[in-house]
């Protein structure tokens, strides 16, 4: 009877510490469920994400890697079962997700910053892992693979269209048709293949492009006596020079790939063999294109010349009586927008006339037209006087003057610069107009991320209005020099 009360009791103990099967995943799951959703956000992010979201992404992958290798050894345990320090992780994880999520279905400022901030918290957590023995990698170097140096893609499509004939050429006749017994069949189109554009051998290039230098800082990422860690990018494996802390690697270039107008993610595996598995993080990096982009700079000019008229200013009479001399003096002032030219304006005496005893003698008259003392600036003023000759002279003096008006005529227009390439080599010049009052410049980075500045006069430019992308000027301040440069990061 004893035996039997304590055979119960011990199936009772046991029964109870059991864990009791739960119906959620277990945390083998969940790490996978977390894996899958972010290869799928990567997978959705445009040219703008894999730019300036990038620390976020790689932040959440370290730690769902993190989280893995902790979680190895009980991985078919039920997640919900999980004490509640352990599960802090996944759900610092799933939230990073989820505001990365946001971030690619409602872009824009305040997202992408709340993304920033969650990686930032990420990263403080990863340094909160590392007070026990398991591989942790807490960051990589760089964030951003070069361009290449020499683009084997840069092709250039054929005219496919016949060459019209030159204008003074003489057209020759076509030949007469031959009468065919049954028709035969159009013939097929010919494929068009893209030409090489730098197919001269001197014009090839012949820059051979640096290995991409990859530091990793860590804890535990190299056992000792043990293989060293591997890291393995596209076809490309090779073996780590180890550091304390610290992994390098010496990449070639070409195991990124490239593409020749757009950003790409590219995942590197690090592997650290420890017996009896391998333990595996994902490195991300985002890879720069063969071409950086093109811009557009269209400039308001605004110019003045000059528009001249001639004015003749109505007739003024100066009649005196017999032996007096008189004087008519009167101003003009330009119309309204216009002025008197000083150096183009000459008086004129119109007719001179003198009496004496009732005889027209215009000898009579010493009168003239003079110009006078203007009252205002800007004025004409004449003196039109009628002077006798002798004392009984009656006489009469008409004048008037002439004058060139002119304005200033401001003419605006429109300078386009049309469509420009980048490139990561040559910079871009373009020459301000004479007379530019505003300017406008629309800038399309990696033929997706579209940007316009605009300034005015006299302003000055930031030295970078975008990402990789440099903006200065030379000449004086009369040339904007535009140079895409891979070293200015976001």
């Amino acid at each position: 009877m004893v035996l039997a009360v304590t055979a119960l009791a011990s199936a009772v103990v046991v029964a109870t510490w059991r864990e009791e099967p739960a119906g959620g995943p277990t945390i083998e799951e969940k790490i996978a469920a977390l894996r899958a959703e972010r290869a799928s956000l990567q997978a959705r992010a445009d040219g703008e994400i894999r730019l300036s979201l990038l620390p976020a992404f790689r932040a959440a992958s370290l730690l769902t890697d993190a989280l893995a290798v902790r979680s190895a050894r009980d991985g078919d345990r039920a997640f919900d079962r999980l004490p509640e320090f352990r599960r802090r992780g996944f759900v610092e994880a799933d939230a990073l997700n989820g505001i990365l999520k946001d971030a690619l279905e409602r872009p824009g400022k305040g997202a992408r910053q709340a993304a920033l901030e969650a990686a930032e918290r990420v990263v403080s957590r990863l340094e909160g892992l590392a007070g026990d023995d398991a591989p942790l990698v807490l960051s990589y170097t760089p964030l951003f693979v070069p361009p290449r140096r020499s683009a084997d893609e840069l092709t250039i499509a054929p005219d496919t269209q016949p060459a019209a004939p030159k204008e003074d050429a003489l057209p020759l006749a076509p030949p007469s048709p031959r009468p065919s017994p049954s028709p035969s069949p159009s013939p097929a189109p010919r494929a068009v293949s893209a030409m090489p554009r730098y197919a001269p051998a001197f014009a090839a290039a012949a820059d051979d492009d640096p290995p991409v230098q990859i530091e990793i800082v860590g804890g535990y990422l190299a056992a000792g006596g043990g293989p060293p860690p591997v890291l393995a990018v596209g076809a490309w494996r090779g073996e780590a020079t180890v550091a304390p802390g610290r992994l390098r690697f010496a990449v070639p270039r070409a195991a990124f790939g490239a593409d020749a107008r757009r950003t790409a993610f590219v995942v590197g595996t690090l592997s650290l063999r420890r017996v009896p598995r391998v333990v595996t993080f994902q490195l991300l990096f985002t890879v720069l294109p063969d071409r950086p982009g093109s811009f557009a700079f269209d400039q308001r000019v605004l110019t003045t010349t000059f528009e001249s008229n001639t004015l003749v200013s109505p007739e003024i009479l100066a009649r005196a009586p017999a032996g007096e001399t008189r004087t008519v003096r009167r101003c003009f002032d330009p119309p309204e927008g216009w002025r008197f030219d000083k150096e183009r304006q000459r008086v004129v005496i119109v007719e001179r006339l003198g009496w004496q005893d009732d005889i027209s003698d215009a000898t009579l008259n010493a009168g003239s037209v003079e110009f006078a003392p203007a009252e205002e600036p800007g004025q004409i003023c004449i003196a039109v006087i009628a002077r006798p000759v002798v004392r009984g002279a009656r006489t009469a003096t008409i004048g008037r003057f002439e004058a060139t008006l002119v304005r200033d005529r401001p003419i605006e227009t429109v300078i386009k610069s049309g469509i420009r390439a980048l490139d990561w080599r040559e910079p871009a010049r373009m020459p301000f107009a004479v007379g530019m009052v505003e300017w406008k410049l629309y800038v399309r980075l990696f033929d997706e991320i579209d940007r316009e500045f605009d300034g005015r006069a006299g302003v000055d430019l930031p030295a970078s209005i975008v990402s990789f992308l440099r903006v200065s000027r030379q000449d004086g301040g009369h040339m904007l020099v535009l140079q895409a440069d891979p070293s200015i990061e976001p």
